[in-house]
């Protein structure tokens, strides 16, 4: 069993020697988040103590970022430029794109390390990670060492662009905690909480990630999670210069794979959570994330979405990315142009093993599916 709040806040701040936690929101996310973990994620002593890193290594960053901001003030005078922001259901090819896209020169996107330790680690010199690197090595090596096949799942690196959802689970407010951990309960508090200071801090987080990178300068971020699909309304709010790309693929496909994802995923901490539970929670749940994202976009106003179909996206890789910059108002060039073909060509030669599943071992039919998600596909996919 995992212990209450009050022992992870003063293991986070013995860790650091800090005690300013900044507006102190994301600590009523905690205790929920403990009684979800005892209830039903079903954690074995690996996973007990996974929980307990993650969740002390969250509330020490947050102290480390205060610190940083008190001490370097500069920061929050940063102008973080979104200028896309990619959402869909997972597996739908967004990861593919967002990648490519970053690849353009006066693009960038959070790496991978950078999203495990959004600040340098002590003694880190700036605009040298390699600390960080180090470290983000260790934690792939574990994870592949526990599930071997996520690389033919989600393959990563970790200097490639990741999901900014994990820096906001780091805020106990994504849904990386429902895709790392079977925690149902946590996921339903959550949809009742205001999503806003998240994306706030966020912003505060991508301003830290510019002004610890020169590189940065005068480009413009492409952010992507298919958690934003479940907070569209805030997203929308939170960057209101961006324009939004959503990547659509049939739920017939799109849901099995996820859910195989999340049994890989589950099993670094249980080795307790059924296939059928999996599928119960997930078919739902990705449902509810459409329901809000089709919600917010039809109050959204004109011009600010750009639908991408992964067949197509498979099939013309590069013509879609022209087309997503073109929608964002970023000039295509041959530079750009280069980029994005170097890195197709590089991850064509992963030759990776095919990520096999079906719905059935999940409990699940096509015709369930086709039911469920009938508004989406008539409205995105028909």
């Amino acid at each position: 069993m995992l212990p209450g709040k009050d022992h992870f806040i003063n293991a986070a701040q013995e860790q650091t020697g800090l005690s300013d936690f900044g507006d102190p929101w994301m600590l009523g996310h905690i205790e929920p988040l403990v009684a979800a973990l005892n209830k039903t994620a079903k954690l074995g002593p690996e996973g007990v103590y996974g929980a307990e890193m993650m969740i002390t290594g969250a509330l020490s960053n947050r102290l480390r970022l205060m610190k940083m901001l008190k001490d370097h003030p500069e920061i929050l005078e940063e102008t973080v430029d979104v200028a896309a922001v990619l959402s869909g259901l997972p597996r739908t090819g967004s990861t593919m794109l967002h990648r490519m896209l970053a690849s353009a020169p006066d693009l960038t996107a959070m790496r991978w390390y950078e999203a495990q330790n959004y600040l340098p680690l002590p003694g880190e010199v700036k605009g040298d990670p390699s600390p960080r690197i180090a470290a983000a090595e260790g934690i792939l090596a574990y994870m592949l060492g526990k599930i071997p096949e996520l690389m033919s799942i989600h393959p990563m690196s970790t200097t490639q662009p990741d999901e900014e959802v994990i820096v906001l689970g780091q805020l106990f407010s994504s849904s990386m905690i429902e895709s790392t951990y079977f925690v149902p309960d946590f996921a339903a508090f959550l949809d009742e909480q205001d999503s806003m200071p998240a994306y706030r801090d966020l912003i505060i987080i991508l301003k830290c990630l510019q002004w610890q990178d020169e590189g940065r300068a005068g480009k413009k971020w492409v952010l992507k999670t298919p958690g934003h699909l479940s907070s569209m309304a805030t997203a929308l709010k939170a960057f209101p210069e961006a324009k939004f790309i959503t990547t659509h693929r049939d739920p017939v496909a799109t849901v099995p794979s996820y859910c195989s994802m999340e049994a890989s995923l589950y099993k670094m901490g249980s080795s307790e959570i059924s296939h059928h539970d999996i599928g119960a929670f997930w078919a739902p749940r990705l449902k509810l994330w459409l329901d809000n994202y089709m919600k917010a976009r039809a109050g959204s106003g004109q011009g600010r979405f750009l639908d991408i179909h992964y067949k197509r996206l498979l099939d013309n890789p590069t013509d879609v990315g022209a087309e997503v910059l073109e929608f964002a108002g970023i000039p295509m060039s041959a530079e750009i142009e280069s980029g994005m073909e170097d890195w197709i060509e590089a991850n064509r030669r992963e030759h990776r093993a095919p990520h096999q599943y079906n719905l059935e071992d999940f409990g699940l039919s096509a015709d369930e599916i086709k039911a469920s998600f009938e508004t989406y596909l008539k409205t995105f996919l028909s």
